[in-house]
């Protein structure tokens, strides 16, 4: 028989909303660049098709942190290792400015790759949560967190719509200034963050063969693989198309609002629809909406097509990553966190960096309609892998009772 602790449930809640507000302030400077980082990139690159490199140094920073950032944490703690990639934060802040400042590209990628690390380190505010919360509460506590740049979608794109021009000649300058300031917010919400304690080391360590050996391993990873790196094939060039077309910086940047909106805001429901249907169902779903984000995309370029693709684009991804994450933190033990949640990053993000940098390179080299083709294949992969594993699954029930 179990025994309510409404003080320790409380407190594990308080501690769920303490992670919500700091994946939100540290998804900020994210949702910023995806507004202005292409825009950016080409008007400092020589090469049109370059114009993504910074979005894919970035993403690449995000996939180099991944495995050393797990080590950090468990050696020193959640909470040092979220400090530290708050202070990187502002050292990124400081060399997009220098960059944009200097009209230096490299300088610029600089900024990008530290961006990348401390983002890296910030994908871990949802295995917090999911380490924080109730095996009942996980779900939940996991879509919250993953909610949290709902603040940065209402809030980034209007700091870059209001402090763009703030020091002209230097375009976007006035922005970065003001996403330095925004992770020391963070250090006060981390500085009073209580996370329960590691969990203790396994005498004998599973080897990672056989951790993403795992059929629920391999499906997480994948529904994580597709989620990200369509809805970045798609998202990263968008302000570049939007500008070809002739729409301004403040019309690019509300599209990427709703986008951003449409990513996050879910997060306070996704993991009651995961409870209700299943995860495999939620991740279907997620898959289906970014095929529909396709057809959408390609019917027309009016500011409606923009926005209506790029907001169904990001409820696709929602479902998918959200489900992704549910799936993976179920497939290993709590020991064997750190090596799973590495693993899992690292492939990820290897492939968001390849398809930032893809973006950018398909668009300038074969055009709009071919970049949003690029997203059918990944998609039917993941589909058929989900139906393989369900049916395998019913043949393994069906001969047991057999």
């Amino acid at each position: 028989m179990s025994v309510e602790n409404p003080s320790g449930d409380r407190a594990m809640r308080v501690t769920v909303w303490r992670l919500f507000f700091c994946q939100a302030l540290m998804n900020l400077t994210m949702i910023g660049q995806a507004t202005m980082g292409a825009l950016i990139g080409r008007s400092l690159s020589s090469d049109i098709a370059l114009a993504t490199l910074p979005m894919a140094i970035q993403m690449a920073g995000s996939m180099t942190a991944s495995i050393p950032a797990s080590y950090v944490f468990a050696r020193w703690g959640r909470r040092a290792g979220f400090l530290a990639g708050a202070g990187v934060s502002i050292l990124a802040s400081v060399a997009f400015g220098l960059g944009v400042y200097h009209q230096d590209f490299w300088v610029y990628c600089l900024g990008a790759a530290l961006a990348g690390l401390s983002w890296g380190v910030a994908q871990h505010y949802r295995f917090a949560a999911a380490e924080a919360a109730t095996p009942a509460y996980r779900p939940r506590a996991i879509a919250l967190v993953m909610a949290g740049p709902v603040l940065s979608a209402l809030f980034g794109p209007e700091i870059v719509k209001h402090t763009h021009q703030a020091f002209l000649p230097h375009v976007f300058l006035g922005t970065y200034i003001v996403m330095g300031l925004v992770p020391l917010a963070t250090l006060v919400l981390l500085s009073g963050l209580k996370l329960p304690p590691l969990p203790a080391r396994a005498k004998v360590a599973t080897p990672l063969g056989d951790i993403i050996r795992r059929p629920t391993f391999v499906t997480a990873v994948v529904a994580g693989m597709v989620a990200y790196g369509t809805m970045n094939l798609a998202m990263t060039a968008t302000p570049l198309e939007m500008q070809l077309c002739g729409f301004s910086i403040s019309d690019s940047s509300t599209v990427v609002q709703l986008h951003a909106l449409a990513m996050f805001a879910p997060g306070f429901f996704t993991g009651r629809l995961i409870q209700r249907f299943g995860v495999r169902p939620v991740i279907v779903a997620g898959a289906l909406l970014t095929a529909v984000c396709v057809v959408v995309l390609l019917s027309g370029e009016t500011f409606t097509h923009f926005a209506v693709g790029q907001a169904v684009l990001g409820l696709g991804w929602n479902f998918m990553f959200v489900g992704a994450t549910s799936l993976q933190a179920a497939s290993y033990a709590p020991q064997e966190r750190v090596k799973a949640q590495a693993a899992n990053d690292f492939i990820v993000f290897g492939t968001v960096a390849c398809t930032a940098f893809l973006s950018g390179y398909v668009h300038a080299r074969l055009g709009w309609s071919v970049l949003n083709l690029t997203l059918i294949p990944p998609l039917v992969a993941a589909l058929a892998l989900l139906a393989w594993q369900r049916a395998r699954g019913t043949g393994r029930v069906a001969a047991a009772a057999r």
